[in-house]
């Protein structure tokens, strides 16, 4: 897109690999968190268990948020980033859940990354 800043158009691109692997079904989309993992913590995916999860950003509530951590460790290697998503989760088509919450994403040696959701509560 003409005029958007690169990190914003990253971001875009993130999300829409992101469900365009939703809409292929959970398999395709285990495979796309896996790849996006931030390397840091890629020990640390969950199962989807047959659900996909669509994310639609606010692309104007992205912020930087240095003093993220996603465990006692501190920090994630890489510029974090904050920003406002709707999240719909899905069974076989159906929504089965759907909230308003953030998401991290780090953008490092010049690719987006993020942390894998855990749609069904429990981590692997």
């Amino acid at each position: 897109m003409p005029g958007v800043p690169p990190r914003e158009q990253q971001v875009r691109e993130y999300f829409a690999a992101n469900n365009a692997t939703a809409r292929q079904g959970p398999l395709a989309q285990q495979d796309f968190f896996g790849r996006t993992q931030h390397p840091d913590y890629a020990d640390r995916t969950c199962e989807l268990d047959g659900l996909t999860v669509e994310l639609d950003p606010a692309l104007s509530t992205l912020r930087p948020d240095p003093a993220y951590s996603p465990d006692e460790t501190g920090p994630p290697r890489g510029e974090v980033w904050v920003i406002g998503v709707e999240v719909t989760v899905r069974h076989e088509g159906t929504i089965t859940g759907r909230q308003i919450g953030s998401q991290h994403l780090v953008l490092l040696d010049g690719r987006v990354h993020g942390f894998a959701p855990c749609p069904n509560g429990s981590g692997s």
